[in-house]
C-alpha cells in the first residue's frame, strides 16, 4: 500500500437501497419464470381439474343430495357428479370429468404465467419509480414486503380479462348443454360482456388475496433471510 493511499480517510460503506439501478432487474432469468410457471399451470390443472368440476356440479345442483338413508346420499351424489356417466364404468366415470379442459388450460396457464411471471417484473419497474417513496415510508424491510405486496394486488386485479375463460370453463363443467356444437367465436359473440359476469367481486376477490400472498412470502423471506431465489 502506497503512503497517498494510507492518508486516504476511511470510505463508508455504501448500503444497497431498494431504488438499484436505472434499469429493470430480474432476478432469474425470464424464461425460467416463465416455463415454470406454465409448468405449474398444466400440473395444477391435471390434478385438480376433476376435483374442481365435483364441486362446480355439487355446488350448482338443485336438488336435494342429502337423504335420510346413505344409500340414497350416495345415489344422489352420484347422479349430480357424474351426470350422464352415473351409470356407466368407473373410466368413463373419470373421464366425465375432464368437460371444459380446453378452457381450463389456456386460463390456468395464462393465469399462471401472467401472474407469477408478470409480478416480479411489476415489482421491479415499481421499485426503480417508487421505490424511494416507499423507503421513506416503510423503511428498508416494510418498503421491500409493501413493494411485493402492492405489485401482487395490482397483478390479481388485472386477472380480471382472463374471466372469460374461466366462465366458460364452468360452463363446460357445469351446463355443457349450453356449449354443444357451438364454436369458440360463435360463442363469444354470442355471450360478449356476460362473461364478465361477477368481475368486480373478482377484483374484491383477487386484489386483498394477492395482496397477502406476494406480501407474506416478501415478509416471510426476510424474517427467514431467504434470498430471492431460496
Amino acid at each position: 500500500m502506497t503512503a497517498a493511499a494510507k492518508d486516504l480517510p476511511p470510505q463508508p460503506a455504501i448500503s444497497a437501497p431498494i431504488l438499484a439501478t436505472s434499469s429493470v432487474h430480474m432476478s432469474g432469468t425470464a424464461e425460467a419464470r416463465l416455463m415454470g410457471s406454465a409448468v405449474a399451470g398444466v400440473s395444477e390443472l391435471m390434478l385438480f381439474h376433476p376435483v374442481d368440476t365435483i364441486a362446480k356440479r355439487i355446488m350448482t345442483t338443485e336438488s336435494r343430495l342429502v337423504v335420510s338413508s346413505i344409500s340414497g346420499t350416495a345415489g344422489n351424489l352420484n347422479a349430480a357428479v357424474f351426470k350422464e356417466s352415473a351409470g356407466a364404468g368407473l373410466g368413463t366415470k373419470f373421464g366425465s370429468l375432464f368437460p371444459g379442459i380446453g378452457f381450463g388450460a389456456v386460463y390456468k396457464i395464462l393465469q399462471r404465467v401472467y401472474k407469477f411471471g408478470g409480478q416480479p417484473v411489476l415489482k421491479d419497474w415499481m421499485r426503480i419509480r417508487y421505490g424511494q417513496s416507499f423507503e421513506a415510508a416503510f423503511g428498508h424491510n416494510g418498503a421491500a414486503t409493501m413493494l411485493s405486496a402492492t405489485s401482487g394486488a395490482l397483478i390479481g386485479i388485472g386477472e380480471v380479462v382472463l374471466l372469460p375463460l374461466d366462465a366458460l370453463k364452468v360452463k363446460a363443467q357445469t351446463a355443457p348443454e349450453q356449449l354443444k356444437g357451438r364454436g369458440v367465436v360463435a360463442i363469444f359473440r354470442t355471450e360478449g360482456w356476460s362473461l364478465y359476469r361477477g368481475a368486480g367481486w373478482t377484483v374484491a376477490r383477487n386484489a386483498p388475496g394477492s395482496f397477502a400472498l406476494f406480501g407474506g412470502n416478501k415478509a416471510a423471506k426476510i424474517m427467514m433471510d431467504v434470498g430471492e431465489d431460496g
